[in-house]
């Protein structure tokens, strides 16, 4: 099945251009484009859109706005002409980050990191399913053995790019996923996202010092896009 894909720019020539590069690869299909992020999200509220390219300067809304307006967004791309934005945007978990000109080797490189990641997710889902029956626990690949966590062991887990690294209250696990997609496998009433890096138990919190959490002897960042959901949820659970 291809990855339907959605190009949001106010330039017509930048949108071509990004057209004419996906044309050489089978699995993804521009199935909609427009000029502005109002026209965006009417096109996300009617379609199944899993990838969307994206511009930062544009009327009305800029492309950071729009990305934080989602509450359950697809895989985003930003393309942009400025550099500047690249922090703020992997702070919001976009998949990549391309500079125009965008050469054709640079699109095939997102579009590898894409596929890794809804390859992930898909395999998250089928995961997802048999929580529903044990949903105190769930199974990860670490080297050949299946290993069980219980939610309740968990500490928090730590991004390592590819390869994520579960520290439970006995011991550390390296498993490869993404942190959105082993996140997403978490119940949201006991976890939450604190980082692009970090994702956190919320009853193993111990304090909080500015834009620190602290958990056991470890003081972990809260990033700046972050600050105001992880206090808000974490003041009220605790």
């Amino acid at each position: 099945m291809k990855i339907q894909c959605l190009i949001v720019d106010d330039e017509p020539l930048a949108i071509n251009v990004l057209k004419k590069h996906l044309e050489s690869f089978d699995n993804f299909n521009v199935s909609h484009t427009c000029n502005n992020p109002i026209e965006a999200f009417n096109i996300l509220s009617k379609n199944q859109i899993q990838l969307i390219f994206i511009d930062i300067n544009m009327p009305k809304l800029n492309g950071i706005e729009f990305i934080k307006s989602l509450s359950n967004p697809p895989l985003i791309i930003i393309t942009t002409a400025y550099r500047e934005f690249a922090v703020e945007g992997f702070e919001l978990d976009v998949t990549d980050y391309l500079v125009k000109p965008i050469a054709l080797k640079r699109i095939m490189k997102s579009l590898n990191k894409v596929s890794k990641l809804l390859n992930s997710k898909n395999g998250s889902q089928e995961v997802n399913q048999e929580q529903v029956i044990n949903n105190n626990y769930f199974f990860i690949k670490v080297d050949k053995k299946m290993i069980k966590i219980f939610y309740d062991d968990i500490l928090y887990i730590k991004s390592l790019k590819d390869y994520v690294s579960i520290k439970t209250i006995y011991d550390d696990y390296i498993t490869h996923y993404n942190l959105l997609a082993i996140t997403k496998l978490l119940p949201n009433n006991q976890f939450i996202r604190i980082h692009r890096s970090f994702t956190i138990a919320i009853n193993k919190v111990m304090a909080i010092d500015g834009n620190c959490i602290h958990i056991g002897d470890k003081r972990l960042p809260i990033g700046r896009n972050f600050v105001k959901e992880v206090k808000d949820k974490i003041l009220r659970e605790i």
